[in-house]
């Protein structure tokens, strides 16, 4: 009893050290959405460029994934960790120094996303490598939920900062922020163990054997339908968090609220309900089936984005009154927020718990490849609607609502095609 008790708080602590410096790396986080208006008023960005510079910062993760998550499956995951925070933290710090126009803010925008390509998963690794497998299901869940809680944060942060500090110091205090979190990680979480010295050896040669490379990754169809349920979620949900502040400020304009008169709070508490909406879809997961589960609530997600687009959320009669007022409207999109969260955790807790150790990093490094390869195609999919459809015209929201309902559907279509067990 008491080493169950003596493991469970060691758990506890883990998590918790993890959960708080992914808050700090995610400090930044809504700083380029938030600020997004004003860089496309100040710069002369089109819709399309304004996709562009909200979506680099996922294809900076994108392009270092690959190597850095697989990593992992030779070297202790927080070595990755701490090394990603110093060029998170530097590219933010020289954001703001240097980004004055479009081109220079992309390059150190991308190199933010790199670095966060180095903490995310490689942090979700090195917790897990720590956890005890009886902990390991719900210490993803935690950990992933946290993702939402410092992108919540990073919004309210960010729309209440800018009224207060010019934008330079915002990305500034973000970069020390993420600095911040490397120093806690390597105070709070020490080397991993290594395995004991009377560990059997045929349990050390399976775990090897396991280790196939990209080969038996590739060919394992459990883990490509959890990718591609990865990247539909990714696409519809940061293409949702990187034009919504821009929408709130459009729709504040057209039909004025008590809700809309701050975007990036609104956009913060539409964050928020994505914590416990991910922890409950794992909770969900583990009581229903997880094919069963994510088969429903994907779905329901997107005939959530489709109403958001169809009556409310592209304030189609909006100033007329034959739409939805203004906090009706953020009503809907907070819902929307909520259930497009519901698959997130149990997709992640599903690749982690379903996947032999030794493949486990090259695993969620082509998960999250492929999944922030969503994260960057959905804003510019987004903003590829604006422009087509009038960035000032109810239809180019619409437009850009289905987007993401159409991301959803393909994540869905991806699951549904294949085992999950």
């Amino acid at each position: 009893m008491w080493s169950k008790s003596r493991t469970a708080a060691r758990a506890v602590r883990l998590v918790a050290v993890f959960c708080l410096g992914e808050v700090l790396t995610m400090s930044g986080f809504a700083l380029v959405p938030v600020l997004l208006p004003r860089f496309t008023a100040e710069w002369g960005l089109s819709a399309t460029e304004g996709g562009w510079l909200g979506g680099v910062f996922f294809l900076g993760y994108v392009a270092a994934v690959p190597v850095l998550v697989a990593a992992t499956d030779k070297r202790d995951a927080r070595r990755v960790y701490l090394g990603a925070t110093l060029v998170s933290g530097a590219s933010l710090l020289l954001f703001a120094l240097w980004a004055r126009d479009f081109v220079p803010a992309l390059l150190c925008w991308m190199g933010a996303g790199l670095g966060l390509a180095g903490t995310y998963m490689p942090g979700l690794r090195a917790l897990t490598d720590r956890l005890d497998p009886a902990h390991q299901s719900r210490g993803t869940a935690f950990y992933t939920a946290t993702f939402g809680v410092g992108a919540g944060l990073s919004y309210l942060l960010a729309e209440g900062a800018q009224r207060l500090f010019d934008w330079p110091w915002l990305f500034a205090a973000a970069g020390c922020a993420v600095l911040a979190a490397g120093a806690l990680v390597a105070w709070g979480a020490g080397p991993r163990p290594q395995p004991q010295a009377g560990a059997p050896e045929g349990a050390v040669a399976s775990v090897a054997a396991q280790d196939d490379g990209w080969r038996g990754v590739l060919r394992d169809p459990r883990i490509l339908a959890y990718c591609g349920g990865y990247l539909g979620h990714n696409w519809e949900l940061f293409g949702f968090r990187a034009w919504l502040v821009s929408y709130l400020g459009w729709l504040h304009a057209a039909e004025p609220s008590a809700l809309t008169a701050m975007p990036g709070v609104a956009a913060a508490v539409a964050t928020f309900c994505a914590v416990p909406a991910s922890i409950l879809g794992n909770e969900g997961a583990h009581r229903w089936g997880r094919q069963r589960w994510l088969a429903r609530v994907m779905p329901l997600s997107a005939l959530v984005a489709l109403v958001v687009a169809g009556f409310g959320g592209a304030g189609l009669g909006v100033g007329s009154g034959a739409g939805m007022g203004g906090t009706l409207t953020v009503v809907v999109l907070v819902a929307y927020a909520a259930t497009m969260s519901l698959d997130s955790a149990a997709l992640t807790a599903g690749l982690i718990t379903g996947t032999d150790p030794g493949r486990r990093g090259k695993a969620l490094a082509l998960y999250s490849c492929l999944g922030f390869l969503g994260a960057f195609i959905g804003p510019v999919a987004f903003g590829m609607a604006l422009d087509a459809f009038g960035r000032d015209h109810p239809a180019g929201w619409a437009g850009g609502f289905v987007t993401l309902a159409l991301a959803v559907l393909l994540g869905w279509a991806a699951l549904v095609r294949r085992p999950l067990a």
